[in-house]
């Protein structure tokens, strides 16, 4: 460590690991208020004073939960900047002998099927009509497009030369899954950025300064007639990836346990995915109620955990049959850390969440609801890809990987960009309907 601390490395390091994450608060601040004030045309903005209350400090437990949060992203980005400088094993647990970690199984695998609420929610209320879940589209392309983003991010800190992530994109590997959901990510999250576009330009064009130079609202005239297309291509190319996700682990038929190991993974992913969208689409309208104090469409959600009941049910009745058959039950009963992860995978991510979802007197309470889609979310998806990408493997490879605590601490700060990310989109851009503008639907 002395030696370390004599390197002006180090120095630069921690300079940036505070540096990055002030500048990305300031800044991010600054535009927002900037674009929230400037609502009222070219001659009121000119009258218009910014002003950017000094915080009160409200409880000491809230100013102790900030400089922990501070703390924890500062650490994560000078973690970050140490592995792009001395490379991956400065700061992880990764070997030739187990390459793909926790970044991949959880950042990047869980990442993907978690922001599965974008496509589902265009897709039942734009293509199968379902309009009055309107409310809710939205705030899930905003998670799904933000999740999209630090999928890719946590993907660039994973690969060891994350210089040549580009190269997918100029030379094309048609036998390769991986390819194909490279190709999918980027072109998705391309998608996801036009889906959220109209968005952003309803606050731009209420700026007079920009319309009468850019043709804005023409644009967004446009995106809006052709927005059915970027619908329809956003629920295929998310049904080709969520479930190639699942076809990268058909092809270690001897290394992943029989548990999980099955020709029919990628629509086990694919209908898990499914599942977690709507179990996503209750927790973000759960946690951003409770955040901008606004109403909570606590009808709309109920009938979003009845719709995941029955999804969740065909997935369990699958994976049921498809261990029957291939006869791997006999592994479930074993003292091992495999048998214990699957039935915590299976009871609390999949079996409880049926019950608390398909009862009416209970889906009807909120806090049950949000707890069904919560075990969803954290058992039902989360550990199902751990499990497949890490856990699964141990019985083969033998217990040579566990992330360290950087990996930890650097997928915390991702998701704490994500949040601060969202908070500020969703305050300063109408994300959220009026309070009681859908009723009528």
């Amino acid at each position: 460590m002395g030696e370390i601390i004599t390197y002006p490395a180090f120095w630069i390091v921690a300079a940036l690991s505070i540096g990055i994450p002030a500048v990305f608060l300031i800044g991010a601040r600054f535009l927002a208020v900037r674009l929230a004030g400037r609502s009222q045309g070219a001659a009121a903005a000119a009258a218009e004073r910014i002003v950017i209350a000094v915080p009160r400090v409200r409880s000491p437990w809230k100013v102790l939960r900030d400089l922990v949060l501070i703390g924890v992203m500062a650490t994560g980005t000078a973690i970050i900047l140490v592995r792009f400088m001395f490379g991956l094993g400065a700061v992880t647990n990764l070997s030739d002998r187990f390459p793909l970690g926790f970044w991949i199984g959880f950042d990047v695998m869980s990442g993907v099927a978690l922001a599965a609420g974008g496509f589902v929610m265009a897709a039942t209320v734009h293509i199968f009509r379902i309009h009055r879940f309107e409310p809710l589209v939205r705030p899930a392309i905003l998670t799904a497009f933000l999740g999209y983003l630090l999928v890719i991010a946590a993907l660039l800190v994973d690969l060891g030369r994350p210089y040549n992530v580009w190269r997918p994109l100029a030379h094309w590997q048609y036998h390769s899954v991986l390819w194909e959901v490279g190709i999918c990510v980027a072109t998705y999250t391309t998608v996801l950025f036009f889906e959220f576009l109209p968005v952003i330009l309803e606050r731009v064009n209420q700026i007079e300064a920009i319309t009468k130079r850019l043709p804005t609202v023409a644009f967004y005239r446009w995106l809006k007639k052709v927005s059915i297309v970027f619908i329809i291509l956003g629920v295929v190319l998310s049904t080709l990836h969520q479930s190639s996700l699942g076809s990268l682990w058909v092809i270690v038929p001897q290394k992943l346990h029989p548990l999980w190991y099955s020709l029919y993974l990628p629509v086990f992913f694919w209908l898990s995915a499914v599942a977690v969208g709507f179990a996503m689409t209750i927790v973000e309208s759960n946690l951003s109620s409770r955040a901008f104090k606004r109403g909570l469409e606590q009808h709309l959600l109920a009938e979003l955990g009845q719709i995941a009941s029955v999804v969740l049910a065909v997935y369990l009745l699958a994976r049921v049959a498809d261990i029957t058959s291939r006869g791997a039950w006999p592994r479930a009963f074993e003292p091992t850390l495999q048998a214990a992860s699957f039935w915590v995978e299976m009871i609390a991510g999949v079996v409880v969440p049926i019950v608390l979802f398909a009862v009416p007197s209970l889906r009807r309470n909120s806090k049950v609801l949000l707890a069904g889609a919560s075990l969803v979310v954290a058992f039902g998806v989360a550990l199902n890809r751990l499990n497949v990408s890490w856990i699964g493997l141990l019985s083969y490879t033998g217990n040579i990987y566990s992330p360290s605590w950087m990996e930890l601490v650097v997928t915390v700060t991702i998701l704490g960009f994500g949040v601060l990310a969202f908070y500020l989109a969703a305050k300063y851009l109408p994300v959220f309907p009026e309070e009681g503008s859908h009723k009528a639907h």
